[in-house]
């Protein structure tokens, strides 16, 4: 089932996707809420109402009173518009290892003994259509290529034999990321925080595990959880820049939720991002090509860009970076 949220008189409304239609989930069922956070929240009472409906969609039924909406007539949001949390991994080996080649320091040893993650700001999730972004952020702005999934059901210290039960859908996640913001404070070991706090965009849509089943694979060796051969792709101005594969995570999104929820409550509506994946960001590709050709020309997003990323089964996340009608700098006030 593919769930999207979309503009509505000035309001989040839920819709499921079916042939590039929408139809809005309380017309199909009286019982199904009209917003994701709802939706979310009554899980478990909900879903099989909801890809019940689906199925009789997809058959080509008349489901309650829906009527089909176009796609491309809408204004989409976050398919997760307001989330309770956003929490970011660490997943990707060859982006951590490339990372640190690039800047001539050994693969950190503790990558492969524990995942890890940190807090963005949960307020700043976006979906389709423009990013704003202050003079300070076009200082090295940069795109992140990542997979995100959402919590479905609450829990605590949940083994990760058991995690991926706790997994509501899958999602296209690009962690934006102003670089110059975000190395001077993480100088002082308090960081990323000014540099990843003004937009982390999710979406098109939300994809539940089990239009994703025929895609399944086996996790990296020594790791538990489901893992899934998934097409990762980045273009910016319709030149290709990334490409990986979701099946390259070596820790699972089981395992991060094993972790996030060690000693804490994870709760319907907590967004999860992987990291970003081998070569999914011009801060990798720029260090892999200076260390290979000292005159490599660096590349970072500027006013105007398009970025598309594309991943196998979620659909394609577009956005466009637009400078906001401000000179306001806090790097001009560094002492």
């Amino acid at each position: 089932m593919k769930l999207v949220t979309y503009l509505r008189e000035e309001s989040d409304q839920l819709a499921i996707l079916v042939d590039n239609q929408l139809y809005n989930t309380q017309d199909l069922h009286p019982n199904l809420p009209s917003n994701m956070q709802m939706f979310l929240l009554m899980w478990e009472d909900v879903i099989d109402i909801a890809k019940e409906a689906d199925a009789q969609l997809k058959a080509g039924k008349h489901v309650g009173i829906a009527t089909p909406i176009p796609l491309e007539r809408v204004t989409l949001m976050a398919p997760v518009p307001f989330p309770n949390s956003c929490r970011d991994g660490y997943a990707f080996r060859q982006h951590v290892a490339s990372a640190r080649r690039n800047r001539r320091v050994e693969m950190i040893a503790e990558f492969d003994q524990f995942p890890v993650f940190y807090f963005t700001n949960h307020n700043a999730i976006q979906g389709p259509g423009n990013v704003y972004c202050m003079p300070d952020h076009f200082e090295k702005l940069d795109f992140e290529l990542e997979a995100a999934i959402v919590i479905c059901k609450a829990g605590r210290n949940i083994p990760a034999e058991e995690a991926d039960e706790y997994i509501g859908g899958y999602m296209i996640m690009n962690d934006m990321s102003a670089r110059t913001l975000q190395m001077d404070e993480m100088k002082l070991n308090m960081g990323p925080c000014k540099g990843k706090d003004f937009s982390t965009v999710i979406g098109p849509m939300l994809v539940t595990p089990d239009e994703l089943e025929h895609l399944l694979t086996d996790p990296k060796p020594g790791h538990t959880g489901k893992a899934y051969n998934l097409k990762m792709t980045c273009h910016v101005n319709g030149v290709q820049v990334s490409e990986g594969n979701m099946a390259d995570m070596d820790w699972t999104f089981a395992e991060i939720i094993q972790r996030c929820s060690y000693g804490a409550n994870i709760m319907p509506g907590d967004v999860i991002g992987s990291g970003t994946v081998g070569t999914g960001c011009f801060l990798e590709l720029n260090g892999t090509g200076k260390l290979n050709n000292p005159d490599y020309p660096e590349q970072w997003l500027q006013e105007g860009d398009v970025v598309e990323m594309e991943i196998e089964g979620l659909g394609k996340l577009t956005n466009t970076i637009v400078a906001e009608e401000s000179d306001f700098s806090i790097l001009k006030l560094r002492k």
